[in-house]
């Protein structure tokens, strides 16, 4: 009954290695859980198998079948599969339906997570399969908004939500919470023009902006955060506005790449940090700095001057 995670790896391959490490500290912690090291090229049947395409893959088995799946070198997620299975296994033995249930929570939790939700192989990026990428790039042509998940990196939830949804195939897509369908239905839909108005369009990137300028009355857009900032000119206009006392919100560019190129058009400046008042640009470190100089800097945060 307990759980055995099979880690198929290569020697040659460093980022196995370190997962190896992950996997030594994981076996200590959690005594009740088998942990195995496969070199995946020496049994080449039981990787074709399991369908083993590249190392470091995860496999998850309990009662001698197979669970879960993770692919690539994620530590903190193989811990957290880890904790699930072990806490979920230490509920109760004979908890099959109260498992089913949480199951169905979870699922109900995922395809409700966006708007519209798309579960696929793989990610909008990189799609790993055909009828995925169709889907994705249907989708994007339109505008639509939409978050994804990528079913090949939970084994539960890819065969879960074939159950749940009454649906065998995928990609599946979801709009607030009801199954819309697969490729075949999309495009259907697409072609009578009803796709349009059965999903949500994406926000546009301007009616976005404007929406984060005028956030706070005194909103700061810089590196890092403001607990952290992530270069010298961010770091030094926290201190000055935290001199000040007034409170300011921040936005940090780094995690954004469409709103740190966008805003930089947006409001004609071409660098960061920028500062905002009241949903209009006050400037950059060095225009603060002259503020500061003048005594106009508390009046102007203040919505003053």
């Amino acid at each position: 009954r307990s759980l055995v995670v099979v880690h198929f790896w290569a020697p040659w391959a460093p980022q196995c290695a370190q997962m190896n490490e992950v996997m030594a500290a994981l076996a200590k912690e959690h005594t009740q859980v088998t942990f195995v090291k496969l070199e995946a090229e020496a049994v080449p049947e039981v990787s074709e198998k399991y369908g083993i395409s590249s190392v470091p893959t995860f496999l998850f088995f309990k009662n001698s079948q197979k669970v879960d799946r993770l692919d690539g070198a994620h530590a903190p997620e193989l811990t957290k599969k880890v904790q699930r299975y072990v806490s979920s296994s230490s509920i109760s033995a004979g908890s099959n339906d109260s498992a089913k249930e949480d199951l169905n929570v979870r699922l109900k939790k995922l395809i409700n997570a966006a708007p519209c939700m798309l579960f696929m192989k793989g990610s909008p990026k990189e799609p790993r399969c055909g009828f995925s990428k169709q889907m994705v790039e249907i989708l994007n042509k339109h505008g639509i908004s939409f978050s994804s998940f990528d079913i090949f990196s939970d084994e539960e939830v890819r065969q879960g939500l074939k159950t749940y949804s009454n649906w065998p195939t995928y990609p599946q897509l979801y709009v607030a919470g009801e199954l819309i369908g697969g490729l075949d239905i999309i495009k259907e839909l697409e072609a009578s023009g009803e796709l349009d108005t059965v999903c949500p369009k994406a926000q546009k990137l301007e009616d976005r902006l404007k929406i984060l300028i005028n956030k706070a009355p005194v909103m700061l857009f810089m590196k890092g955060s403001k607990q952290m900032a992530k270069c010298g000119f961010s770091k030094q206009i926290i201190e000055i506005i935290n001199s000040t006392g007034v409170d300011y919100e921040t936005f940090d560019i780094l995690e954004d790449e469409e709103v740190r190129q966008g805003l930089k058009t947006y409001s004609n400046w071409p660098t960061y940090p920028q500062l905002y008042v009241k949903g209009e640009l006050v400037g950059g470190l060095d225009i603060v700095k002259e503020l500061r100089e003048s005594g106009e800097l508390l009046p102007i945060l203040k919505g003053e001057n």
